[in-house]
């Protein structure tokens, strides 16, 4: 993990556009980002061209840009590579948040680089701009069973679910200037610690 990170320039959420897609658990990114915009008062435009929605905050430290590929998910690299390449912004200096099935509902990770999990959406910007980029993965919970999962991510989390998943959510938000100011292991000590701990494993003892 690098120990050290540039400003952040540029965030990115990965989802699906279109109204029967905005609740479900593949567009945890898109959550997220539009909660950024939010805080910060920013308006979204769209960038028909580049297939995305675009807006930029002014943060301490940095003025970094939001953009939502519209492209769906499996086609998110190339939106971000050009869109990056415009504004000369290097890999180091890319978030994509991202839904993650591995992680349990209220959880939230913080990592450099590595691997896509399985996950398209990041499998594919990887193949547009390598893999040496910050991931924000938001925890949606896994159904059990890998056939279901193209389902299960297409699907509305339970109000249950909703609840833990947009609590990881704010504690994100809250990390946030640290990590736009380049300070990325406080960000992941914050972001980590408050994550919640896993359940104890049941006893073995009878009565």
């Amino acid at each position: 993990m690098a120990e050290a990170a540039p400003s952040l320039k540029l965030i990115v959420g990965l989802g699906n556009p279109g109204t029967e897609y905005a609740r479900t658990r593949h567009n945890a990114g898109w959550w997220l980002v539009d909660a950024l915009a939010e805080q910060h008062r920013a308006v979204w435009r769209t960038d028909r061209r580049r297939h995305l929605m675009v807006s930029q905050i002014g943060a301490p430290h940095s003025e970094p840009w939001l953009i939502k590929p519209t492209s769906f998910m499996n086609c998110s690299g190339a939106p971000v590579a050009e869109f990056a390449a415009f504004y000369r912004i290097a890999p180091p200096e890319i978030l994509v948040v991202h839904d993650e099935i591995d992680l349990p509902p209220g959880t939230a990770r913080l990592k450099y680089g590595g691997g896509h999990g399985g996950h398209n959406g990041v499998r594919d910007v990887m193949a547009h701009i390598g893999p040496d980029f910050w991931r924000l993965r938001l925890g949606v919970g896994h159904p059990g069973d890998k056939d279901l999962v193209i389902d299960a991510v297409l699907d509305r989390p339970s109000a249950e679910e909703q609840l833990a998943i947009d609590a990881a959510r704010t504690r994100a938000l809250e990390i946030m200037p640290e990590l736009l100011a380049g300070q990325t292991q406080r960000a992941i000590h914050r972001l980590h610690n408050g994550n919640p701990k896993a359940p104890s494993a049941p006893s073995s003892a009878t009565s």
